[in-house]
């Protein structure tokens, strides 16, 4: 008797076992629920995951207000739309591990910026170290104006790179070096082209001719494609589709600008289309202010989120507001 009932037992323990087994199972393949609400309402929830090299990672994404979406920086995932009512589900999977910062691209809010989080990647795998932002090793001053001899940009034309390659045999060397270019403003070359024995004969006009043609030199058409995708789906919502500081929330912006008079606090969309501003940044300088954002401006830190070449292809765009390129 004992014996049956020991067996009785020992079949509904090891029965309950595999029961417990089959539940963790099935648990383990239910995918991580994220709520999303707008940015004053609290985001992404949870904002912080944790997962591992190679172990794939479910998520159900769940808005409980508006449409959002679902970025992840550093990947060639597309940004992913749900809406309430109608949830998403994505399957990640890292090859390396690390921090990685998930977004939205959809600007459902003034400070839809703000709906960030970050998925932990722990395991085994090839970790980058990485070395000071180049901003830092060139001494830049990210929140300092660059002065020019030319007080004044105004031109009858937008200067043309095309134009200007018809000079290309008279331009120094150095000055088509990418280390020139990125440590250099258009109008720190201005200056320099100005003084050039070999292009004396020119009028101004055709020296930013010639500085377009030194800018289309380090970058590609398909960067520019990029820089453009680039562009409108990250800050076309504030700085306007034409770059012109213009966006949907640019009159937001202003009127916070203007009542808090805080000059590190919100902060009106910087007009890529005024000459004068653009042309005085380096694009080391234009890289940092990417990496780091805007420190309370309401300008968003992208440095866990592009990729070296695409915070490149972007900056390149942005000069596009006053170059003209051939290609």
């Amino acid at each position: 008797m004992m014996t049956k009932t020991r067996r009785l037992i020992f079949w509904t323990l090891a029965c309950l076992a595999l029961i417990g087994i089959l539940a963790a199972v099935s648990f383990s393949r239910q995918p991580l629920s994220i709520h999303a609400r707008i940015a004053e309402d609290g985001g992404f929830m949870p904002a912080s995951i944790k997962a591992r090299v190679g172990e794939p990672l479910r998520l159900r994404l769940i808005s409980d207000d508006v449409e959002h979406s679902f970025a992840l920086g550093q990947s060639d995932l597309q940004p992913v739309t749900f809406k309430p009512g109608e949830p998403a589900e994505i399957e990640l999977i890292f090859d390396k591990p690390g921090t990685y910062t998930f977004y939205t691209t959809t600007p459902s809010s003034l400070n839809f910026w703000r709906m960030r989080g970050v998925i932990e990647v722990s395991g085994e795998g090839e970790t980058q170290i990485s070395e000071p932002p180049l901003y830092v090793r060139l001494g830049l001053d990210l929140d300092g104006e660059h002065e020019s001899e030319e007080e004044h940009v105004e031109w009858a034309n937008q200067p043309s790179a095309e134009r200007g390659a018809a000079f290309a045999n008279q331009i120094p060397a150095a000055m088509l070096t990418s280390n020139y270019y990125v440590s250099h403003s258009p109008m720190e070359i201005f200056d320099e082209l100005r003084r050039a024995p070999a292009l004396q004969s020119l009028n101004d006009e055709e020296i930013w001719d010639v500085v377009a043609y030194v800018w289309e030199q380090n970058t590609s058409s398909a960067a520019l494609v990029d820089g453009q995708r680039l562009y409108q789906t990250n800050c076309a919502a504030c700085h306007g589709k034409s770059g012109a500081g213009d966006g949907q929330f640019a009159d937001e912006m202003k009127a916070i600008a203007e009542k808090n008079n805080d000059e590190h606090g919100i902060q009106a969309p910087t007009d890529f289309t005024d000459a004068e501003h653009l042309l005085e940044a380096q694009p080391a300088k234009l890289q940092g202010l990417i990496l780091r954002g805007g420190m309370g401006t309401g300008m968003p830190m992208w440095g866990t989120i592009f990729t070296d070449e695409q915070t490149w292809a972007l900056i390149a765009y942005l000069y596009s507001f006053q170059f003209e390129y051939s290609q």
